[in-house]
């Protein structure tokens, strides 16, 4: 037996066919039951979303044993398809405890109940067009985030109060999903929005210099591992990092196109955080997306910018997704979750020498946490009929079957999925 099928194994499979196709997963303790239920969120088709902004079309809400709890909106036949952010998240975005869903619907801000699906708040938008993505932030240094940031596709943003009323707008180069972050310890977020780092009340402290197209994903993290401040990494044209006052630290430009990256302790034989990214080589078909002709590649950085590694990749598929995985294993360090690699490769877990440590025998798109309170995470594999899950073998969630580790209580929301976006960037504590 292989390393590969001994170390994931399927602890449960729920069909989510009445969702629809092309749905994205958000995951989230919709029903404070203290295990997470799967929300599957489909988009609006009709637009081209290189330069429109998708809409919701429909929602649908499964618990772990498969039931339907709810489900707000209709599917559609021919709904929008994942080249772009899908404007929905889950949190408590009311303070009461419970988790909600956030949503653009019909042109109109929305808050369900997670439990029911039920409408508790609705807003008017800022613009038309401001619903390329929701961005939930604490701009005003109260104990949780309740703010919104909402954007079009590249060009400009707002910044919306807990009661929905406009706090500030800022136009730029903001790429794909702007990161918020408290880099200077004062209880409120600094938004680094693609290229420009805003303050809390949407002042530009400082941009990015000499920096082509956008910003594809921000993480924020001790890159440097010197146990202060943070450092802030850019992928985009290149691969980038600046300390908190816009000093450019250092550049890679070892690739074409920095699609994704990453922050982990991948590797313990190297100083401070590595950076793992994707390079598109070649560009191939948009439409192919799982099976383009084009050519992606993994590379991974040291805390200097440092080229350790770069995969020759010799299967087609230029559009994969990369995201750091922790608590996989007792290993103490962090995976490489690659996934949508086309040529067909299958969604697998690397470690920081691009060695296989599982591979998740479902072509599809991922999505990893701890769904049981367990303290360990599992990888979820979806297509448009079923969410796969895994788990390590022997690990609680396969001994519990994915029953929750403590019933009843209520499993907090992270920011890592109440920032969900099909360009994940995060922030490594």
């Amino acid at each position: 037996m292989n390393l590969s099928t001994r170390e994931a194994v399927l602890v449960g499979k729920i069909d989510i066919a009445e969702a629809g196709d092309r749905c994205k997963l958000l995951l989230g303790d919709l029903d404070g039951d203290g295990r997470m239920e799967l929300l599957m969120v489909q988009a609006n088709g009709g637009i081209d979303d290189r330069y429109v902004p998708h809409q919701v079309q429909c929602l649908t809400a499964y618990n772990l044993d498969g039931k339907l709890l709810w489900q707000a909106g209709q599917p559609d036949p021919q709904p929008g398809g994942p080249g772009s952010d899908y404007p929905a998240q889950i949190c408590d975005i009311d303070g009461d405890g419970a988790n909600e869903v956030v949503c653009v619907m019909d042109k109109k801000l929305l808050v369900l109940d997670g439990r029911t699906g039920a409408v508790k708040r609705e807003g008017a938008l800022p613009d038309d067009e401001a619903h390329d993505c929701i961005i939930i932030a604490n701009l005003s240094g109260g104990e949780a985030a309740r703010e919104l940031i909402v954007k079009d596709r590249y060009r400009r943003m707002w910044a919306l109060d807990s009661d929905f009323q406009v706090m500030w707008t800022h136009e730029g180069n903001l790429g794909h999903f702007p990161w918020t972050y408290d880099l200077n310890g004062d209880g409120r977020d600094e938004v680094m929005a693609g290229y420009d780092l805003l303050d809390s009340k949407g002042n530009k402290l400082w941009s990015c210099r000499d920096l082509e197209d956008h910003a594809d994903c921000v993480w924020v993290g001790d890159v440097l591992g010197q146990g202060g401040e943070k450092q802030i990494v850019i992928g985009g044209s290149v691969t980038v990092m600046y300390d908190i006052r816009g000093n450019e630290l250092w550049r890679y430009e070892g690739s074409i196109e920095s699609q994704h990256i990453a922050l982990g302790k991948f590797r313990d034989d190297l100083p401070g955080l590595q950076v793992a990214g994707i390079d598109r080589i070649v560009r191939g078909d948009t439409g192919a997306r799982m099976t383009g002709s084009g050519k992606d590649g993994m590379f991974l950085l040291d805390s200097q910018g440092r080229e350790v590694w770069k995969e020759d990749r010799k299967t087609d598929g230029w559009l994969t997704i990369i995201e750091t995985l922790r608590g996989w294993d007792d290993s103490g360090l962090d995976r490489i979750l690659a996934y949508r690699r086309g040529g067909d490769v299958y969604p697998t877990l690397y470690d920081g020498y691009m060695r296989e440590i599982a591979s998740f025998p479902v072509d599809g798109y991922a999505a990893h946490a701890d769904l049981t309170g367990s303290g360990e995470e599992q990888v979820l594999i979806y297509t448009n009929k079923a969410v796969h899950v895994f788990g390590r073998e022997g690990s609680k969630a396969a001994e519990l079957k994915l029953k929750p580790s403590n019933p009843g209580r209520a499993l907090k929301q992270e920011k890592r999925l109440y920032a969900s976006t099909l360009y994940p960037g995060g922030q490594y504590e």
